[in-house]
């Protein structure tokens, strides 16, 4: 999936490999490669911890039906929200207590369409589907966050780095340097 230049066309793209793979999962229990999480667990981490990131800054999203009770569609509502929100508000001014002051579309691309992009690859990884992750959206995701890593190891939201060749692919240097094995597969047998 080679993404286009604008947050909301980024968004659509991102969000709707994401939707592939949610619409494809037929086992939400399965293990995902974040320790403890399953595949339910990455939809509702994206489906969660967002509407509180725009709350921050004064934007409310809809709430939809609970992951809980039907994955795919808590996913698709924030999807289609999180879509009219960059499509219709992009060029608000977005002022966030910790994130800073942006246009909101540049907000929602920075934190958030990124965030979809690196839990894809958990998502298809749990589910036993092939992850569609730009090389070079990786390696540039990659190459914005290493100035920054002590920052983002000190937040708690990214473990160790998990050592890769340094001729691997960018996307598996992405994965490992948010502290995802590359090479993580579902246990054999399926969900523990």
């Amino acid at each position: 999936m080679s993404l286009p230049e604008s947050p909301a066309a980024r968004h659509e793209a991102v969000a709707g490999e994401f939707s592939r793979l949610v619409d494809r999962t037929t086992d939400w229990a399965a293990p995902a490669p974040v320790d403890g999480w399953t595949a339910l667990d990455v939809v509702e981490h994206l489906v969660t911890w967002f509407p509180g990131f725009l709350a921050g800054g004064g934007v409310e999203l809809p709430s939809g039906p609970p992951v809980a009770d039907d994955p795919a569609a808590a996913w698709h509502h924030q999807a289609g929200a999180v879509q009219a929100l960059v499509e219709e508000r992009g060029e608000e001014e977005f002022s966030h207590p910790r994130a800073g002051t942006h246009p909101l579309g540049q907000a929602v691309d920075r934190f958030y369409t990124a965030d979809v992009f690196m839990h894809s690859w958990d998502l298809a990884r749990a589910t036993d589907q092939e992850p569609r992750l730009d090389q070079d959206v990786a390696g540039q995701m990659l190459e914005g966050m290493r100035p920054i890593e002590a920052l983002l190891r000190d937040s708690g939201q990214y473990g160790p780095a998990v050592p890769v060749p340094d001729d691997a692919a960018p996307v598996e240097q992405l994965m490992g340097f948010v502290g995802r094995d590359p090479a993580w597969r579902p246990p054999a047998g399926g969900t523990s």
